[in-house]
């Protein structure tokens, strides 16, 4: 095992075990499936200076832990703005595919005006193992490859949370990984972070839209999360997202609720 959540050969990402979310017995946490469509976004060249506005990744099935190749095309190119959608497969099977879009940035000066209130930065707190108790020395994603700080809540307690979290290993093994990898690869944690029902329930995300405003500009990403249900097994967690200097986006989860199988 490297100290990577992919190894590249070629033109495939092969997942490292650190990958795995844990609660399947053989496939990828969302966090490194989203990250790696960031990274096939940005190997596509923009007609001019462009950011990545949004991301949306749909989840069609459990990804294994197996070469995967990331086809990405534009749909639609411009000057202000750019469309790119494509799939990620592995056997001959398409497991997820995204679509996401860019917009030209200028230098556009703006009034002075509200922005949302930044969250108590990360060195206030100290770092807290993430999942379920018994699985800390587990190599998972969600313990082996991120650092969390609660600045509210827990992960343990249900309800809303604000945490400051961040990638301590790189994405992709020879590879510097880049901000916008950082911050996608950390917005899958919503729906876990502001979990609302007891063991027992089942509430997995079938999808995960990210919206930006900007690339982060630090290691520290901030989710602060929540998780609305209703009687009919569907939910919807999302996340405000900030990095140490203010405010990034938003990110939003599509859940599948239901008892969990005995």
């Amino acid at each position: 095992m490297t100290d990577a959540v992919f190894v590249p050969d070629g033109d495939l990402l092969v997942p490292q075990p650190i990958a795995r979310a844990g609660w399947y017995a053989d496939a990828l946490h969302g966090g490194p499936v989203a990250a790696g469509f960031a990274r096939a976004v940005e190997r596509i060249p923009a007609p001019v200076p462009m950011t990545v506005t949004r991301i949306t990744v749909d989840l069609l099935r459990p990804v294994p832990t197996a070469p995967l190749a990331i086809t990405m095309r534009v749909v639609r190119e411009g000057r202000r703005i750019q469309i790119v959608e494509g799939e990620m497969e592995t056997g001959g099977v398409v497991v997820a595919r995204a679509s996401a879009m860019r917009i030209r940035t200028a230098d556009v000066p703006v009034p002075e005006h509200q922005r949302r209130d930044l969250p108590i930065p990360p060195e206030r707190f100290e770092t807290r193992p993430l999942g379920r108790l018994g699985d800390e020395e587990g190599q998972w994603f969600h313990v082996a490859a991120v650092e969390a700080r609660f600045a509210e809540g827990d992960w343990l307690d249900p309800g809303p949370t604000t945490a400051w979290m961040r990638l301590t290993i790189p994405l992709v093994a020879g590879e510097e990984t880049t901000p916008l990898q950082r911050v996608i690869a950390v917005s899958d944690f919503g729906n876990g972070l502001s979990r609302v029902l007891p063991a027992g329930w089942l509430y997995i995300n079938s999808d995960l839209t990210v919206h930006l405003r900007r690339a982060p500009l630090s290691d520290w990403i901030c989710l602060r999360s929540r998780t609305d249900l209703g009687d009919d097994g569907v939910g919807l967690a999302q996340s405000e997202l900030f990095d140490e200097q203010g405010d990034l986006g938003h990110a939003l989860q599509s859940l599948v609720v239901d008892r969990l199988e005995r």
